[in-house]
């Protein structure tokens, strides 16, 4: 029975060997969906979005490939879809662990660029990956064409040692853009990720073709065949669910909302980045006296105006607007010498309001807009400059007149006076209070406290 189910497949540690794979593939999906389904985060066209479909879909393939192609279960009949070539040589290959360490690559590429170049790839995500697959695509096609796997799908020695090679390189060129970055002080871990993945990787491709060389040599020892197939399907499962958890990708969701170290859930770039007074309101702020008159963007340098004017573009569905003017300004309380803090939050703006089909992509001129994407250098001072002044005009034609008219200003209005009032008769405006604006970017919420409460006086 034993030597049946060793050719054939269906050994209990068969069986076990898939069950924990399927759990393994399924820690992984809750790992990529839960964060974006309790943080409502937005699907984006950007490659933060894509980049993690991606992996998921290669782990999927990588795991079901290899349960395919080592006969880890008995079917009574052949049917066309076993076929050998199509799960060892190609799903396997270019669109599983290829496509899996692609992903990774592709990561680093950016990442290079990015923080050591200091401007956007100058080859896009969508055009890279595919181009990074290609040696994987040409080995595969040569496999195929020469036909060397038998009737148990393995290849022989003289094909197993060149498969590993290309497994091998796909390591050494993550080694490779990880070496270029290893001087830059992330602020995400995102190095120490990096090189999580290599040792990953690298232990992985030592296992499988320690295991594929013992099915090659010793085919006649049915307990060893039954063993290795068993130890790569589970390797390849614990590979996908640590390599996806270590993802590098989208530092501000996957580091934040999974991993807990801190007493307080950061949720917007400012915070996370340490800017000042980022998503606070100071309750000194509160009864400085607002002029109409004033220009708007000196009004908006008070935050407790500029929450109250972001609440009234929201109702209008413009809040974009202001949304980006908050991030910029953000931006701009960075010091120029900080080059890593200016360019994440360069990054956080451009992938948030800039690039087509944004979360919440602002009106731009053509021209402003490449020129922001194009630029040479993320860290410059006057990168967002022309956008704002595109943003405020905008801002004055839209909204402005409506807002002194509105009752949200009237509403600031009074609260201003109470305050206003509270601080005449000696109360204490020192502590830092939460912004109270509701939003999909100012998720700092905190209950209202009531016209009474905020007028009466203490005692």
């Amino acid at each position: 029975m034993t030597s049946g189910c060793a050719i054939h497949g269906g050994c209990p540690s068969d069986y076990v060997a898939v069950a924990i794979s399927v759990i393994c593939f399924f820690v992984l999906l809750s790992r990529s969906v839960l964060p974006c389904l309790i943080h409502k985060a937005p699907r984006t066209n950007s490659s933060s979005f894509w980049i993690p479909v991606i992996q998921v879909i290669a782990s999927f393939n990588l795991l079901f490939s290899i349960m395919m192609s080592v006969n880890l279960l008995r079917f009574r009949t052949k049917h066309w879809w076993r076929y050998c070539y199509l799960w060892a040589v190609w799903i396997e290959g270019p669109l599983g662990f290829g496509l899996l360490m692609g992903c990774r690559i592709t990561q680093a590429f950016q990442l290079y660029f990015i923080f050591v170049k200091k401007r956007l790839p100058p080859v896009k995500s969508y055009i890279f990956l595919p181009l990074v697959l290609l040696p994987w695509i040409f080995g595969a096609a040569i496999i195929h064409a020469t036909k060397p796997l038998n009737d148990k799908c393995h290849m022989g020695l003289q094909w197993t040692f060149p498969v590993a090679g290309l497994h091998a390189l796909y390591v050494l060129a993550l080694i490779a853009f990880t070496r270029a970055v290893r001087h830059v002080e992330f602020r995400f871990d995102e190095l120490r990720d990096l090189w999580k993945g290599i040792l990953v990787s690298a232990t992985s491709i030592i296992i499988w073709v320690t295991a594929f060389v013992l099915n090659e040599i010793h085919e006649e020892i049915s307990w060893l065949q039954v063993a290795s197939r068993f130890v790569l399907l589970v390797t390849g499962g614990i590979l996908v669910v640590v390599f996806f958890s270590i993802s590098s990708n989208q530092p501000l969701l996957s580091q934040i909302s999974l991993k807990k170290r801190e007493h307080f859930e950061f949720q917007r770039m400012g915070q996370a980045l340490g800017i000042p007074d980022s998503g606070l309101l100071f309750r000194k702020e509160e009864y400085r006296p607002v002029d109409p008159n004033e220009p708007l963007d000196k009004l908006l340098l008070n935050k407790r105006f500029r929450q109250s004017f972001m609440e009234f573009a929201d109702s209008c569905y413009a809040g974009e607007t202001l949304h980006f003017f908050e991030e910029v300004y953000e931006h701009g309380k960075i010091p120029e010498d900080d080059s890593i803090r200016r360019i994440y939050m360069a990054r956080h703006i451009m992938e948030k309001f800039i690039v087509t089909g944004a979360e919440m992509e602002v009106n731009l001129s053509h021209k402003t807009r490449q020129e922001i994407l194009t630029t040479q250098d993320l860290t410059h001072s006057d990168l967002f400059k022309n956008a704002l002044n595109e943003v405020m005009q905008l801002i004055k034609m839209n909204l402005v007149r409506d807002y002194w008219t509105s009752i949200y200003f009237i509403k600031f209005k009074e609260e201003e006076s109470c305050d206003e009032a509270m601080h005449k008769e000696g109360w204490s405006f020192s502590s830092p209070r939460l912004s109270s604006v509701q939003g999909s970017d100012d998720p700092f919420y905190q209950e209202h406290m009531s016209k009474s409460s905020r007028c009466s006086s203490p005692g």
